[in-house]
């Protein structure tokens, strides 16, 4: 498939999509480090590089898949799925790894208010596994990536957006196809002071998501020319009964512009919002990918979201991919992050090729390599060509140039604009923007 081409412009017809699944509760754990640049670049941080394991192996490559089947972000579940069996569908067509079928171990994430995620990655290191692929949430993968790495097997997340793991200290075995918020914050920035913006509010969930892409939209407002009092900042329980006291706070500070960070909750927000005539009908309202989505407008009066406008990861996907991914569930109707679900599988299963090992540190070793600075290749059967003529490829994938850094993730981001219309959906029509690390 063709690599897409990255611009500013309208684009008509695009499906809509459903929210997304970047964030988590604040679960806790004990690799975090760095600290963000005050421009909004990248956490400062030497990342770990894997280490070969000196004990290659050729066994089949099993890949377990811990996606959000039940909980909060079940709505994600769906094309996350049908990317990962699409790609081992295609892998195995193909000849399969190392001259085996890869095999698809399924396992549910749940979400962070329960044990779903640790019962699964028990069940999935029991088996054998050496990538295992998600969570989708950031607070989810925080409760299993030590175990999943000590266990010197690949953490691979298609959705994982929190700046904490770009530092986290993971023996280089975590990777994510979704770029860090680090680079939501530059385009909702953009975003909003493209609009006009010079009176902002950003009110954002008290979780890793939320906390870490209103600190970096922050930085990247006032990198825009917007002084620092000029900025309030609500960080909010994302499980309280009310949030009627947060948007008093709005109110009395009277903002041109609001940026609401959060994930269901955002209906009950928004529509207390609309109540004290602060809503999308009277404000800049802006949204992120964790609630740009039609189900925010479920059962919403008609036409309370009219206008609001905000980002999320998004890539132009090809229509022949989209395709494919129909064939495998009939019943999609969303296709978030089942590109990077995809990719993720890919470019596990072309970095075992190049380990010639199944091994999941070795596989760990080739993974950022396959991205860049080789031989340009967008599927198993040219890549795997390349290296199998001892040549170095670089993948583009379904959702673009992946580019990795020494950290496992994409050094720079796609992003869609999207609006909602009267009707409380999502219009087809997005424009795209592209940010990266320095800007």
């Amino acid at each position: 498939m063709a690599r897409s081409t990255w611009r500013l412009a309208a684009l008509a017809g695009v499906a809509s999509l459903v929210l997304a699944g970047c964030g988590g509760g604040d679960a806790g754990g004990s690799g975090g480090g760095g600290e963000a640049a005050p421009d909004g670049a990248a956490p400062e941080c030497t990342p770990a590089q894997a280490q070969p394991s000196g004990s290659p192996s050729t066994a089949p490559l099993k890949i377990g898949s811990l996606l959000p089947e039940t909980g909060s972000l079940a709505f994600l579940g769906p094309p996350e799925f049908a990317g990962v069996d699409v790609a081992v569908n295609e892998i195995n067509s193909g000849g399969g790894v190392l001259g085996n079928p890869i095999q698809h171990l399924r396992g549910d994430s749940g979400d962070d208010t329960t044990d779903i995620a640790n019962q699964t990655v028990d069940r999935h290191l029991a088996g054998g596994t050496q990538v295992i692929v998600g969570a989708a949430a950031s607070g989810v993968s925080k409760l299993v990536i030590d175990k999943i790495t000590r266990a010197g097997v690949v953490q691979f997340s298609p959705a994982n957006t929190s700046d904490e793991f770009t530092c986290w200290q993971d023996a280089g075995l975590y990777f994510r196809t979704a770029p860090p918020d680090v680079l939501q914050g530059q385009a909702l920035a953009q975003v909003m002071t493209a609009d006009g913006a010079q009176r902002v509010t950003l009110m954002a969930r008290n979780d890793p998501y939320g906390a870490g892409l209103a600190d970096s939209t922050e930085r990247n407002l006032i990198s825009a020319g917007i002084p620092q009092d000029q900025i309030q900042k609500i960080i909010f329980d994302p499980n309280a009964a009310s949030y009627n006291p947060e948007i008093d706070q709005v109110v009395q500070f009277n903002p041109d512009a609001v940026a609401v960070i959060g994930f269901d909750e955002s209906k009950r927000i928004l529509t207390r919002m609309n109540e004290v005539q602060i809503g999308p009908a009277q404000k800049a309202i802006y949204g992120t990918d964790g609630n740009m989505g039609n189900s925010l407008g479920e059962g919403l009066p008609p036409g309370l979201l009219n206008g609001m406008k905000g980002t999320s990861p998004l890539t132009p996907l090809a229509g022949d991919f989209q395709q494919r991914l129909k064939q495998q569930d009939p019943s999609l109707t969303d296709v978030q992050y089942a590109g990077e679900s995809y990719d993720a599988v890919m470019l596990s299963a072309l970095a075992a090729e190049a380990a010639k090992s199944t091994n999941g540190a070795d596989i760990a070793t080739q993974i950022n390599g396959i991205t860049k600075d080789g031989e340009k290749c967008d599927s198993w059967a040219t890549c795997k060509g390349v290296i199998d003529r001892g040549g170095d490829p670089d993948y583009d994938g379904v959702t673009g140039t992946l580019d990795f850094t020494d950290a496992g993730e994409p050094g720079s981001g796609s992003y869609g604009v999207q609006t909602f219309t009267p009707e409380n959906t999502l219009s087809p029509d997005i424009q795209y923007v592209r940010v990266g690390a320095q800007g």
